[in-house]
Parts: C-alpha cells; sequence; structure tokens
C-alpha cells in the first residue's frame, strides 16, 4: 500500500505513512459523526416505548458529552494527520525535487523549458498539496465509513438498505466512467498553460528585441490567443467536471426520496416499524452529507494524475552514479571512439578520437554544428556517451560520480550565468570557503579590478539580475576569475574571450598563461588568432575528426584549419566603402 501512495501520488515514504494515517483518522471522524444520530434513535426509542426519560436523563447527558468529546478529539486528530502532515510532506517533497534535478543529467534539462519545470515544483507541488489535505483522505475515509455504515444497515432491514444506498454505487459509476475524458481535458489544459507561461517567459527575456524591432503589438496578438487558449480550456475542463459531478450528485440525492418512498410502502403494509423507519431516515440524511463533497472532490483526484505523473517523470528520472573516490592518475583526457546523441536519430559525434594532455593546450576548432562544445561537455560528463570511452588520468570517467569530476575542472561557458548579488560573491562560487583576499586575487588576474574598483562599493557592489548592470566584457571576466579561483587541473574554456575586445583578449590570455601551467587545457574559439598559441588543434567537423596537430603542421596542410584561417584574414581585411 505504501508504494502504491508514493508513486500514485509523489509522495515520499513518511508522506505516505502520513496519508494512511490520514485514512483512518477521517474514517473515524466520520463515523463518530453517526454517534449522535445513534444517541436520538435511543431516545425516540424510549419516548415511543413510554420509558420515562428522566432516570435516564444522566445516560443521555453522559452521551452527549461523550459525543462531543469524541468530536472534537477525532477532528483534532484528523486535522493533524491531514492539514499539518501535508504541509510538512509538501515542503519535503518541494526539497526532493530540486535535489533531484540538481543530480539529473543536462540531457533531461534539454527536453524540459524552465516554464515546465517552475509550474511542476510550484503549481503542481500545490494543487497535490490541496489533494493530501483535503481530497484524498476525504475520499478514503467517507467510502470506507460510509462502508461500514452500510453493512450495519443490512442487519436492520435490507429492503430499506437497499433503497438507501443503491445510488452510492451508481454515482461513483458516473464520477469514475469519466476518468479517461477528464484526464485527457486536463492534459489540454495543461498544455494550454505551458504554451502560455512559455510564451510570457519569451516576452520578458526578449523585450529588448521585441522593442528594437517594434514587435511588442505583434507578439501581444500571439500571447493574448494563448491566454484565450487557457481560458477555453479550462471553462470546458470545468463544465466536463460539473456535468458529471452535477449528474452524480442529483441522483444521490435520489437517496432520501427512495429510502423516504419504500418506507412509507412497507410502512403501511406493516412490514416495517416506525422506529426503524425513522432510523433510516436519520441515517440518509447524514450519509450522503461526506459523500457529496467526496464527490466533488473525487474529479480532483482524477484530475491529480498529470502533475503526480510530471513529478514522477522527475523522481523516477534515472541520475548518473559513480564512484566518489578520484582514481586518475594525472590529467590527460583520452577520446576513444567516442559517439554521441542526443536524440536516437540524431547522432552528434562519430567516432572521435583525440588526446588532449596535460600540460598543454589544446583547441578544439571548426565549422559551427561540428560537435565541439558537445565534446567539452562530455569531457566533464554533462551528458553520457553512447559509444567508446572517455577517460581522464586513465580513469573511465562514466563510473565517476558526476559532482566528483567536477573538483578537476574549472569551466568558462559562453553564456555566462551571474547572480543578483554582489562582485564578491559571484566570484566565491568557484571556491565557497576562499577568503576575501582569495577572491580579489583571482579577479585581479582575469582583470575584474580594472571595473570593480570603479564602482560605488567596489567589490561589494550588486551587479543586478545575472550581471545586468555589467557589460558583456566585465561579465564574461567575472566568469573567468571564477575559474582562476577555482584552480581546478583541467580548464574547459568555450568561447572565453568572445565578449572581449583586443586589448582585454590580450591580457586575459596572458594570465591564463600563468594559470595553465601543467594543466589539462581545452578551448573552444571560432577565432583563429585566439587559438594560434595551442600546442594541439583538433578540427571538428560533422561530428567528427578532420584533423589534429599544432598549427605549424596544419597551416601546411590544406584542409579545415588553413581555410578557416585564409576566411578570418580576408575578413579582417575587409572594409567598408
Amino acid at each position: 500500500m505504501l508504494n502504491y501512495l508514493r508513486h500514485k501520488f509523489a509522495l515520499s515514504e513518511t508522506g505516505a505513512k502520513d496519508m494512511r494515517k490520514a485514512f483512518f483518522s477521517c474514517t473515524a471522524s466520520y463515523l463518530v459523526l453517526m454517534f449522535p444520530v445513534s444517541l436520538l434513535y435511543f431516545l425516540v426509542k424510549d419516548l415511543l416505548n413510554g420509558t420515562g426519560t428522566g432516570a435516564k436523563t444522566a445516560f443521555y447527558i453522559a452521551g452527549i458529552v461523550i459525543c462531543l468529546l469524541l468530536i472534537m478529539l477525532t477532528t483534532y486528530i484528523q486535522y493533524n494527520a491531514t492539514f499539518f502532515a501535508t504541509y510538512k510532506e509538501s515542503g519535503v517533497r518541494r526539497i526532493a525535487l530540486a535535489e533531484k534535478l540538481r543530480k539529473l543529467p543536462l540531457s533531461f534539462f534539454g527536453k524540459k523549458d524552465l516554464a515546465d519545470l517552475t509550474s511542476t515544483i510550484m503549481a503542481d507541488c500545490a494543487l497535490l498539496e490541496s489533494g493530501s489535505s483535503h481530497w484524498i483522505p476525504e475520499l478514503v475515509g467517507s467510502i470506507a465509513s460510509t462502508f461500514l455504515i452500510a453493512i450495519s444497515l443490512f442487519f436492520f432491514d435490507w429492503r430499506m438498505a437497499l433503497a438507501a444506498l443503491w445510488v452510492l454505487p451508481v454515482s461513483f459509476g458516473i464520477v469514475l466512467s469519466s476518468t479517461k475524458y477528464i484526464n485527457r481535458k486536463q492534459v489540454k489544459q495543461t498544455q494550454a498553460k505551458m504554451a502560455f507561461a512559455d510564451g510570457i517567459q519569451e516576452c520578458l527575456e526578449s523585450v529588448r528585441d521585441l522593442k528594437a524591432n517594434n514587435a511588442e503589438d505583434a507578439y501581444m496578438v500571439g500571447l493574448d490567443a494563448k491566454l484565450k487558449a487557457v481560458e477555453k480550456r479550462t471553462i470546458i475542463t470545468e463544465l466536463s467536471n460539473a456535468v458529471f459531478n452535477g449528474s452524480a450528485r442529483m441522483i444521490l440525492k435520489l437517496g432520501i426520496a427512495t429510502t423516504a418512498l419504500v418506507g412509507s410502502v412497507l410502512l403501511a403494509n406493516g412490514s416495517l416499524d416506525v422506529l426503524t423507519f425513522f432510523m433510516f431516515l436519520l441515517v440518509v440524511s447524514r450519509i450522503y452529507d461526506p459523500m457529496i463533497s467526496t464527490l466533488d472532490n473525487l474529479s480532483g483526484i482524477i484530475a491529480l494524475n498529470i502533475p503526480c505523473g510530471r513529478m514522477n517523470e522527475i523522481l523516477e528520472h534515472p541520475v548518473q552514479e559513480g564512484s566518489e573516490k578520484l582514481t586518475n592518475n594525472g590529467c590527460d583526457i583520452v577520446f576513444e571512439h567516442v559517439g554521441f546523441a542526443y536524440n536516437k536519430d540524431e547522432q552528434v559525434l562519430r567516432d572521435v578520437s583525440f588526446v588532449a594532455k596535460q600540460g598543454e593546450v589544446t583547441a578544439l576548432i571548426g565549422p559551427s554544428g561540428g560537435g565541439k562544445t558537445t565534446v567539452s561537455r562530455l569531457a566533464a560528463r554533462f551528458w553520457d556517451i553512447t559509444k567508446g570511452k572517455i577517460t581522464v588520468g586513465g580513469m573511465d570517467v562514466s563510473r565517476v560520480d558526476p559532482e566528483t569530476l567536477m573538483s578537476l575542472y574549472s569551466i568558462v561557458f559562453q553564456d555566462v550565468t551571474l547572480f543578483n548579488n554582489t562582485i564578491l560573491e559571484n566570484i566565491r562560487i568557484g571556491k565557497k570557503d576562499a577568503t576575501d583576499e582569495e577572491v580579489i586575487a583571482a579577479a585581479k588576474l582575469a582583470h575584474c579590478d580594472e571595473f570593480a574598483e570603479k564602482l560605488p562599493e567596489k567589490w561589494n557592489s550588486q551587479i543586478g539580475e545575472n550581471g545586468c548592470e555589467l557589460s558583456g566584457g566585465e561579465r564574461q571576466r567575472l566568469s573567468i576569475a571564477r575559474a582562476f579561483l577555482k584552480d581546478a587541473p583541467i580548464i574547459l574554456l568555450d568561447e572565453a574571450t568572445a565578449s572581449l575586445d583586443v586589448e582585454n583578449e590580450t591580457m586575459i590570455q596572458e594570465s591564463l598563461s600563468k594559470l595553465i601551467q601543467n594543466k589539462t587545457v581545452m578551448i573552444i574559439a571560432h577565432r583563429m588568432r585566439t587559438v594560434s598559441g595551442a600546442d594541439k588543434i583538433v578540427v571538428l567537423s560533422e561530428g567528427a575528426v578532420a584533423q589534429q596537430g599544432s598549427p605549424d603542421v596544419l597551416s601546411a596542410q590544406d584542409g579545415i584549419y588553413s581555410h578557416m584561417v585564409a576566411l578570418q584574414q580576408q575578413s579582417g581585411a575587409w572594409k567598408m566603402e
């Protein structure tokens, strides 16, 4: 049962146990609410039998007090088992999702966008929170308590029991028959919401380009259409729920009428006594109340299949695992007949083999889409290869825990990511326990002091969201400073100097020459002057190694490298006439 609950509602083990407790507490709470009915039954029985109630006054007073105490106790237990436990589980679930996302390979994020993942952690978790605290325990509790009460009714009179209870399976059958239909509508509604969320995010991220091209009005037309699609899908989904739920509730109400009708006929025929008739009328006045709210919630529980499935997709996705102990001897990076595909039908690399030696600079160049960035990501195990082998100092990277492996790497990405914090803290990401002096020393190596010292608060200046207060070159230098601070034995530079002017690029290259001593350096670049001082150049084209060797050797060959050098020289000589 616990495993079923964990998978069905994306719960932790503790959350599944708490939900099981909630089932029992709701069942007990609904059963206790029938105690006053039983007390009233005995009171009417005494009155009809002519038994004096004066002698039993203490009994009924004690009964009322006991009923109140039991109702208070079961309500308190139910509240704790549902609401408090759910709120705790909601936090655990969000943390578990975030922790799992941290461990997932980048291949997973290539299939998801930010709005989708944000919606899963926030909106889906909030919806499941409502389901866990209200709908699911109440559904199980009402079904269990109604089943127990129904059994007891058959001991009094099976005819009246059938008259009172026939509506229950019919009502549930109507709602359950809508499961597939409601799920289809829920999927379409979720897709419309995701499309709208993506549109909003894209609008915020590209507002500069939209304004620059006077495209705001045209874009808003499309965004308005997505909003109308969400509205349309929401109305259709709610209307579908209303049709099925309304029909089920209407039939459920017929139980009171059939109970009164059958009871009246039996009473007139003399085959039913007044007290039993009265007792059934009391019971049906109470037994349908929890079931009515349950039927409303049943469609909501059915709709939970979509968000729970989205959360399980994250929680159950395989993670990259491996040894937490490094066994490398040196830091030579060796690619042996490596093949890789992001998707089965899209082969990106095929039979790539080369060696990036420690103490040397290996440059990866070639036409766009040739696989340069993919090679560097595979070296750090951002993805797992589909064929061949990659080793660092003889250690197979596929058998090492990704976080442990990353201790060997300092990476400067082409797209710099900064945080809304100070300059010091943005650089300190490279080494969490670094002192301010160490951070500033690394920053000076990347020539960050040239702009940091000019800011009002110098190194403690806030740089805004993703470094919006800085220029592209300044942001790039902060990223390079992180690599200096981490001081790892392997350095991956993906167009690290692309946003720098010629003067700053020269200064950074001078700093890099100090950093790379006795280290393995892999550079991705498009400008030939950036890689002219490399020890080895690997030319990648169409997912394969087209050439490799020193710059002098490749210059003497009639190949892609010499062609790229010639084109850039020709481009450099271009001028506007």
